[in-house]
């Protein structure tokens, strides 16, 4: 048995080879390679004692001379020859045949002692050596081979094919990522999909969780009267309670609202139990006295963690799925200890702008990003209006091709949000519970993809931010991301092109300042904001109705735009992009566009009292009069 590994972590299970009561199992890690021998009863364990260096690609093999009884262990670093590594000689007997082996954990049954790294390239032979003298791949003669996995065939699939004489093709469990370079990587080809045989690894991390395979606990019909809205079942038991939210959208045939809300699904997936480091006692002692949802991704680790943070080796969560307790995207969820808030965020933040339509009597549908993406634009057709929530980030090629479709054809658009419209996702319709998203070079992100791994696994195209795949937000919104701080917000006011008599219907009841106050960062304008820019595609005759003034010191310009600290793209200082905008304009098919550019503009709609004040009365002008209603 050998293959090739980058092993990252404390040693862990790279390959077991288990049947009945015999089994054989190699473990890597920082301490060096350890192989353990179950024959007949009796154990036997080698041992490199020799440290695998992080980032390092390895040869392993262990290799039995059945005529001596010999049994070698050995490691070598991949580019430095004569660097190996090799126990001491043990006396193994006739072993027993295996009926699973498995990669990176032991026990397929029960899956324990789980390996993070990479793995390349394992293969079965019947032959002893005491060295493999093939530098970069591994090598073995053909009339001895018994099974070799080759991961760089089926890398947009959760199948691993054996290319050996006995075709013992295998399954993943969990997701592991793919598309990852392996040790034959040379650089001249980004793209696995054009080098296939430079992608012949994948990385295993000990957290990755695609599917929690729990069986149904009940089914629910929706009675027929039921309208579409934003539910969730309140579930109780003698230790506690939860929410577990659910929409339900309109009946196919209708009838229909004439607004719809489009939940950002996709984005609360991506930052689905998203572990911020920030649950300490005060955000705890908060929690408490507002009865807010008790249980957060600092504390509960075992549903694994958001897009925005790392696995154990330190290399960042490219994939997520929904099928997993999202402690996020419950009711009450608090992400921050805003001093001047709620400190509310997406799913709950939402629940803003849903609690807003109830209370001004607008009729409202809701759909979803996933809804979108598997049906697009007839989805959106019979609807006046499109609302989005506060922070729609992360879409597909498909749902901006359905957006745009819409807005093309007649369709009014309310962008409510900022950061909206930034990464790019893959999805495939076959596991639709599970997006991806590889941070290329560019943009604001929590991690970067490693050189080589910026194309996705799930449908091979390049990752990263739909600016850099020529379709920014603007093109679509007529705003994109500008500038981004902590958790506060700051005011709009009114510029000269508001006082237009083509758009006096937006600011009836509307003072000159707009949003001074708020249930998010205390400002209708705060976090992330966006601006104009035609070169980035804001359509000709976009009017820019209000701008951010005032921002919070902590608001830095995002990355995209700088072309060094004091140099920026579009040849405005740093501090001048640090705006978001009021914009609105029409498309020639009778379609429009109404954007705020402000993450915080939803918790705004809230006056200290009610649903009341100028960012509700503006919002409820223009949705009116797009409405018809």
């Amino acid at each position: 048995m050998l293959l090739q590994l980058l092993a990252e972590l404390p040693a862990a299970t790279v390959l077991a080879a288990e049947g009945g009561p015999d089994s054989v199992v190699i473990r890597a890690g920082a301490e060096g390679a350890e192989a353990e021998m179950v024959f007949g009863g009796t154990t036997i364990r080698l041992r490199t004692e020799t440290p695998l260096r992080a980032a390092v690609w390895y040869r392993l093999w262990l290799s039995h001379d059945p005529a001596t009884g010999r049994m070698v262990l050995g490691q070598a670093p991949l580019g430095a020859p004569g660097a190996v590594a090799v126990t001491a000689q043990a006396a193994v007997g006739e072993a027993a045949p295996v009926s699973a082996i498995t990669f990176a954990a032991r026990n397929a049954s029960a899956p324990r002692d789980h390996f993070t790294g990479k793995v390349e390239d394992p293969l079965v032979a019947a032959a002893f050596v005491e060295a493999w003298p093939d530098p970069l791949r591994l090598a073995a003669p053909a009339e001895s081979l018994r099974a070799r996995w080759d991961f760089s065939d089926g890398i947009t699939t959760e199948q691993v094919t054996d290319t050996g004489p006995h075709a013992l093709h295998g399954n993943l469990i969990n997701l592991p990522t793919r598309g990852v370079v392996s040790a034959a990587w040379t650089g001249d080809e980004t793209c696995w999909r054009h080098a296939p045989a430079e992608y012949a690894a994948i990385h295993f991390h000990a957290d990755d969780l695609s599917d929690c395979g729990w069986a149904p606990s009940f089914t629910f019909d929706v009675p027929e009267e039921m309208r579409s809205g934003a539910y969730a079942f309140h579930l109780t038991c003698e230790d506690g309670e939860d929410w577990l939210p659910f929409y339900i959208l309109p009946r196919r045939e209708g009838p229909h609202a004439p607004v719809a809300f489009l939940a950002s699904t996709f984005t609360y997936q991506a930052y689905a139990n998203h572990a911020r480091g920030n649950a300490d006692a005060a955000y705890k002692e908060r929690v408490a006295t507002w009865g807010a949802y008790p249980h957060n991704p600092d504390d509960v680790a075992a549903f694994s963690h958001s897009t925005y943070n790392r696995h154990p080796d330190g290399s960042g969560i490219s994939l997520s799925s929904r099928l997993r307790p999202i402690l996020t995207m419950r009711p009450g969820f608090l992400t921050f200890n805003d001093a001047k808030g709620s400190g509310l965020r997406h799913y709950p933040a939402d629940s803003h702008l849903l609690a807003w339509l109830e209370a001004r009597g607008i009729a409202f549908d809701i759909v979803t990003d996933e809804d979108i993406d598997d049906e697009g634009e007839a989805l959106l057709s019979p609807y006046r209006v499109v609302l989005t929530g506060s922070h729609p980030e992360y879409h597909t090629g498909r749902m901006l091709d359905a957006l745009t479709a819409y807005r093309d054809h007649g369709g009014k658009l309310c962008y409510l949000g900022g950061n909206g419209f930034y990464w790019r996702i893959a999805r495939d319709p076959a596991r639709p519970h599970v997006i991806e998203i590889r941070r290329a070079e560019g943009g604001i992100r929590a991690w970067a993809a490693e050189a080589g791994e910026y194309y996705h696994q799930l449908d091979g195209a390049l990752g990263g931010l739909w600016r850099r795949n020529r379709r920014p937000p603007q093109a679509l919104v007529g705003l994109g991301f500008s500038a981004q701080g902590l958790f506060e917000g700051t005011f709009y006011r009114r510029l000269p092109a508001s006082q237009d008599p083509r758009y006096a219907w937006i600011f009836e009841g509307v003072p000159e300042v707009i949003g001074d106050y708020g249930l998010s960062g205390g400002g209708a304008a705060g976090f992330e904001l966006d601006r104009a820019d035609s070169r980035l595609g804001t359509p000709p005759g976009t009017v820019i109705l209000a701008r951010s003034e005032q921002p919070p010191a902590s608001f830095v310009t995002v990355p995209e735009e700088l072309l060094s600290h004091i140099a920026t793209v579009t040849g405005e200082s740093p501090e001048a992009l640090k705006r978001a905008e009021i914009i609105i304009f029409d498309v020639p098919g009778g379609g429009s566009v109404f954007a705020v550019g402000s993450i915080t503009f939803c918790g705004s709609l809230w006056n200290r009292t009610a649903f009341d004040g100028p960012v509700s009365r503006m919002l409820e002008n223009v949705v009116r009069r797009f409405a018809g209603t």
